[in-house]
């Protein structure tokens, strides 16, 4: 949506071959082992099995003058009452009518229930293009049209691919205009921890640009029994090369099925306009490209001919750097290893709050009625999932832009008033800390970040230091703007090495785009002073507004994203689940 070209950077970013939980990554609802391990512990246990559905769609109508719509897809499950539950959203894809998106959607099949799904196709504004898709408010969007089906229809059919054509909203037909069609395709999710990271880089690339090199991204793609290709990853694109190297893509065996299973690899010259060109492409089964990289040799890219004959052979060759099988453990297996996750919280004190004796002020607690405030929501909505994962329930509290009891304006203080220790007990243990925090610390500021996130990461250090099974998860709740935004990115670039992951939830109506930016779902890994790149996303911003809109669910919110920060600093260091470990070299003696 919008006509102009000038906002690119999220058409440019490597989609799927990352190695993530359960659950994707973007945003979608659908389960992953943590809520599974949540719900499982209240008695919770519906039998289910794990689908990801693959989506594309055709001639979708366009809603730009000078462009071509950016589509995505949202999906819907509809209750028994007639509301709409999201599960998942895929990505944006720029500048096309005729989209395949890459981003699964996970659903839970349950052969004892109708399921009643439904397909929104939206066409995402420019200016939204670098804004993470769970992030998008959809009233901002224009809608493309809905399909709608019953997730037994897709699971029955021969090839699991279900096509239908989209039409107005609640099936209207006054007026209809040709919407285009969509297809769903759909794959039971099975759990493996084989997967293979790979390291791409080609030569001799042609140039389809007139006066510069080009701009070259590969897409990669399982070939199914159908004879159809279902989209498994797409990398970075890197401007201007004809001999680039690529990001590590990392497939699991759920990807690409098997060694022995063919992938399509296709190369193009990234165009704004969404025409990308197709620079060469191959097929080649996962051995092949192990053997590429045992023998150090390249493949040559072919250009299919019109006539379907073998095509021209090109001079472009792609080669593989890096081939390394691993396995990839699942956040329950180190959770129930006894790898624990350590609650810590920090409150925002500062005076843009209002009074805490005003009706008006986020921090006013109505003792008559009991309800909550915002604080204490957001408290206690993510401190009763995390509670769960830490045995002791010992949980440092503090506040920050206060001015304490001494008379200093201090931005770490301990949340319980005591000069040595700042734990408290639970979930309750915090909420009472807080409540006695408002009678004895007046309001005051800046807003700053930096000192609670040094002293969160300090703990963590320690834990590291000590080889303890712990990974800590910081909550930030606060009201406003952060007047130390470079302060706080260095802190979070340091944090990024250690066993810590920080959730910001922002309450109130105040402007939280500095939130977005630290957190770095757009792709862009933040940046200190020095230079120095963060090692790996450990932010995730929640605006408890759009909680209340109900437009997320602020405990789901948290989890998404925690079990993959949790693993990426596991993988990144080859720490192993105790019990896994143990097993694994068991078995593997036991066929020696």
């Amino acid at each position: 949506m919008g006509g102009c070209f000038s906002d690119v950077r999220g058409g440019k970013q490597a989609i799927g071959g990352r190695p993530t939980p359960a659950a994707n990554d973007n945003g979608s609802a659908g389960r992953n082992d943590a809520v599974d391990f949540f719900y499982r512990s209240r008695g919770l246990s519906p039998l289910f099995t794990q689908l990801e559905l693959s989506l594309s769609a055709s001639n979708l109508f366009d809603r730009d003058i000078t462009s071509k719509s950016d589509p995505m897809v949202v999906v819907f499950e509809k209750k028994r009452d007639g509301k709409l539950e999201e599960i998942g959203r895929t990505e944006v894809i720029l500048n096309n009518l005729n989209p395949q998106w890459i981003d699964k959607v996970i659903v839970a099949y349950q052969f004892e229930i109708v399921q009643n799904l439904i397909f929104h196709v939206y066409d995402v504004d420019t200016r939204y293009h670098n804004i993470p898709v769970k992030m998008l408010n959809l009233k901002d969007q224009d809608f493309l049209g809905e399909g709608s089906c019953v997730l037994s229809e897709i699971v029955t059919k021969k090839n699991g691919s279900l096509t239908m054509k989209l039409q107005k909203r609640n099936n209207g037909h006054g007026g209809v205009k040709k919407l285009g069609t969509l297809t769903v395709h759909a794959e039971e999710s099975v759990a493996s921890r084989s997967a293979v990271e790979i390291v791409f880089h080609c030569s001799h690339l042609d140039s389809k640009e007139l006066f510069s090199k080009s701009d070259p991204f590969l897409r990669i793609s399982r070939i199914v029994e159908s004879g159809g290709t279902v989209p498994i990853c797409k990398t970075e694109v890197v401007d201007n090369n004809s001999n680039p190297i690529w990001k590590p893509v990392c497939l699991s065996m759920q990807q690409f099925g098997s060694k022995d299973n063919p992938l399509d690899i296709e190369c193009f010259d990234f165009n704004s306009s969404g025409n990308h060109v197709l620079i060469g492409k191959l097929q080649k089964f996962v051995a092949d490209l192990e053997k590429l990289y045992e023998e150090k040799s390249g493949a040559n890219f072919t250009l299919p001919s019109s006539d379907h004959g073998h095509g021209k052979v090109l001079k472009g060759q792609l080669f593989v750097d890096q081939f390394c099988e691993k396995d990839q453990f699942s956040f329950l297996d180190y959770i129930s290893s006894g790898f624990e996750l350590n609650f810590m919280v920090a409150v925002d004190f500062t005076a843009s709050n209002g009074s805490p004796q005003s009706p008006d002020s986020l921090h006013y607690i109505n003792a008559n009625y009991g309800y909550l405030n915002s604080y204490q929501k957001a408290i206690m909505e993510v401190g009763e999932v995390i509670q769960f994962y830490d045995s002791d329930r010992q949980f440092p509290a503090w506040g920050f832009g206060g001015r304490t009891m001494d008379g200093r304006i201090s931005h770490c203080f301990n949340l319980n008033g005591g000069e040595n220790g700042s734990e408290v007990e639970g979930v309750e243990g915090i909420m009472a800390a807080y409540t006695n925090a408002l009678r004895n610390v007046s309001l005051a500021g800046p807003t700053l970040f930096g000192q609670v996130i040094n002293r969160a990461a300090q703990i963590a250090g320690q834990s590291v230091s000590y080889n303890q099974k712990k990974y800590y998860v910081l909550l930030i709740v606060t009201d406003g703007v952060i007047t130390d935004l470079q302060e706080t990115k260095d802190a979070l670039v340091r944090a990024s090495d250690l066993p810590l992951s920080i959730l910001v939830v922002g309450v109130g109506s105040a402007d939280f785009t500095q939130m977005e930016i630290l957190d770095a779902d757009s792709g862009h890994r933040l940046e200190s002073t020095t230079g120095r790149v963060a090692t790996r996303d450990v932010v995730q911003f929640v605006p408890m507004r759009e909680v209340h809109s109900g437009q997320i669910n602020v405990v789901q919110a948290l989890l998404e994203e925690l079990p993959g920060q949790f693993l990426t600093y596991m993988r990144s260091r080859d720490i192993r689940p105790c019990t896994i470990t143990t097993n694994t070299h068991a078995a593997a003696a036991a066929q020696m």
